[in-house]
């Protein structure tokens, strides 16, 4: 019966994606049924298969690894403020964000990650029928992180005409950066976070394809990536631990407020109408938890979790997702888990219209006026993702 509400749950985002549509008579179907066939192809393999989990223990290992290391350095600038075996949000999820900032740092110094994701994305852009720009952009944002990705396409920025802005900045909202994927996995089980990056990828290309279709010239397909200024390793080092520095912070910072207004915003509706504002929004995303393919008694509670992530972000989602946990299916945990990893909410469009902005004031102000379309569509990913998860566990 699942299969049958899965699929359903398929067509209904395929539906409404195709009702948001720019051009409709433009959709170029086959690309979407082919990355919808590899999404579901990724799914079999990383959660059904032997391959799957050797892959994905390998890259959860290697990020353990890494937050080994990572904590070396918390441990001996903030040892003393943490007790003994407590589980300092901040210290233990946040700042492994500066540790990983550096290696990011330090593989693109050395011109790694710009070769790989160069090549990923021409690979890429034989697959989904749309322009290498916007395939380098989708790799790209997801390694280097949703701001940052901007920076390297600023010399094309300036003369991209708004469609192609979209699919740009709609990649930036549907992905996460490499830098915060370890902290993910200190919340959630790492197999579904390997599965969502891989088929947020592919997903951020289907919905993209439908709400904003448009063919690339061959002359107007081209990937100019700004290099870097100059530097110094050193130089380079030490901007990249303070760029991560600052992202640890920001992101801190925003759930000291999230967490804290939503706390009141619950406790002024239990004491009006007897229930928590996310119980509210538990029942309103019920049916669409349902559609993912989360059995309608756990639908409400993830129907919380998924509003929560969209109103505030993700993390202060998976604080409440750790909560419940324990009480729901691994089947709901898998669903909901992948939902939660992307950057879809109210927050990002701010923060990616200023970005542009800072790049190019006019482009900001472009996508400044499609921002809520950014988030219908981005959201859609996610919703997608998740569909896919649940046709296949």
């Amino acid at each position: 019966m699942h299969y049958i509400i899965s699929v359903a749950g398929l067509i209904i985002v395929l539906l409404l994606a195709w009702l948001a549509s720019n051009d409709k008579k433009k959709i170029k179907y086959r690309p979407i049924i082919t990355m919808i066939v590899i999404q579901i192809l990724l799914g079999l393999i990383l959660l059904k298969t032997s391959v799957g989990e050797f892959l994905i223990k390998g890259f959860a290992d290697s990020f353990s690894k890494l937050l080994e290391y990572a904590n070396e350095g918390i441990n001996f600038v903030f040892g003393g403020i943490a007790n003994e075996g407590a589980h300092t949000f901040f210290l233990f999820v946040l700042m492994p964000i500066v540790f990983m900032s550096a290696i990011i740092g330090i593989l693109q110094h050395y011109k790694i990650l710009p070769f790989i994701i160069r090549y990923i994305g021409l690979v890429l852009s034989k697959v989904n029928g749309m322009g290498k720009l916007e395939s380098y952009n989708a790799v790209a944002a997801a390694i280097v992180g949703q701001n940052e990705v901007f920076i390297s396409v600023k010399n094309q920025l300036g003369l991209l005409p708004k469609n192609r802005l979209y699919t740009l900045c709609a990649s930036a909202m549907s992905t996460v950066s490499m830098s915060i994927v370890g902290s993910y996995m200190t919340m959630l089980e790492p197999r579904y976070v390997v599965a969502a990056l891989l088929l947020n990828l592919f997903g951020g290309f289907i919905v993209a394809s439908i709400i904003n279709p448009y063919e690339v010239k061959p002359e107007e397909d081209i990937v100019d990536v700004q290099d870097e200024e100059k530097q110094t390793f050193f130089e380079m080092l030490g901007e990249y631990i303070m760029d991560g520095f600052k992202v640890a912070i920001v992101v801190g910072v925003m759930l000291v407020g999230f967490v804290g207004l939503i706390a009141l915003i619950n406790g002024i509706f239990s004491g009006i109408f007897g229930i928590s504002f996310q119980g509210i929004l538990g029942y309103v995303f019920a049916p669409i938890a349902f559609l993912m393919g989360v059995p309608w008694h756990e639908a409400v509670k993830a129907g919380s979790i998924m509003a929560t992530k969209l109103v505030a972000n993700e993390f202060v989602a998976m604080l409440d997702f750790v909560k419940i946990q324990g009480s729901l299916s691994e089947r709901t945990t898998a669903i909901v888990s992948v939902f939660l990893i992307s950057f879809a909410n109210f927050g990002s469009i701010g923060t990616i219209v200023g970005a542009v902005k800072g790049l190019n004031e006019k482009q900001g102000n472009v996508v400044a006026r499609f921002g809520l379309k950014l988030l219908y569509g981005a959201t859609l990913v996610s919703i997608l993702s998740a569909i896919i998860i649940g046709i296949v566990f």
